[in-house]
């Protein structure tokens, strides 16, 4: 459709872009037609060939398809950045994770703590409970999902604990965000978009990318877990 954008987005700013599609549309820019899944299954989708107009990736990853060509790399703007958490079931106790030792205890008292394969949150915790020495305690009851929103595992009691980009915990409704994995312990993820090379609504993307890097979406940025 000649009114429409096509995006293909990290599941980090999903909840930001269906906040903001609207506003976006009233001001009389193109509807958003947009598609999520964590960067690493994106990248794989560009690389096969699929067409989009806008991109919103991990930095690093907007950084590999520029440098493939596939990207404009002088129309990247870094949107936001995130912190991985943890959540709990609405209603049911937080765990102490301020620290380092209380994150620890956390997770081998958890019957089961959820993660992701693919996402960028899913290798960062992988790595973590490496480096705390406590993976193959973990990972013997752990709900290891290819893709999508941890969180649900909680909801259908398969975890007590999810673990995942704040923005998306909080995309699932039945859920608490206990808080951030103790910030020493992790890089927050920043998160930027940019517009395809074989884009033909050049104009359009270009408008959606200054809109998205506005002052006028921080609200938007902040309420769904993320810092812009």
């Amino acid at each position: 459709m000649a009114d429409t954008v096509r995006m293909l987005s990290t599941l980090a700013l999903k909840g930001a872009v269906h906040s903001l599609a609207g506003r976006y549309q009233a001001a009389g820019g193109a509807r958003i037609d947009a598609d999520f899944a964590p960067t690493l299954a994106l990248l794989e989708r560009l690389r096969a060939g699929e067409a989009a107009d806008v991109v919103i990736l991990t930095r690093e990853g907007l950084d590999e398809v520029a440098r493939e060509g596939r990207l404009v790399a002088e129309t990247c703007v870094d949107l936001a950045r995130s912190f991985v958490g943890i959540a709990v079931k609405a209603g049911t106790a937080h765990p102490d994770i301020a620290t380092e030792a209380a994150l620890r205890a956390a997770l081998l008292g958890a019957r089961s703590v959820a993660y992701s394969r693919l996402g960028a949150s899913g290798i960062l915790f992988a790595t973590l409970i490496e480096q705390l020495g406590i993976a193959s305690d973990v990972n013997a009851r752990a709900q290891i999902i290819p893709q999508g929103f941890t969180a649900e595992k909680i909801v259908t009691g398969e975890a007590d604990l999810a673990v995942q980009q704040i923005s998306e915990l909080k995309q699932v409704p039945g859920i608490e965000v206990v808080g951030p994995i103790p910030r020493e312990l992790q890089t927050p993820a920043v998160f930027s978009a940019g517009r395809m090379s074989a884009s033909n609504k050049p104009d359009e993307a270009d408008r959606l990318l200054r809109f998205l890097a506005s002052p006028a979406v921080t609200p938007a940025l902040r309420e769904s877990g993320l810092e812009p």
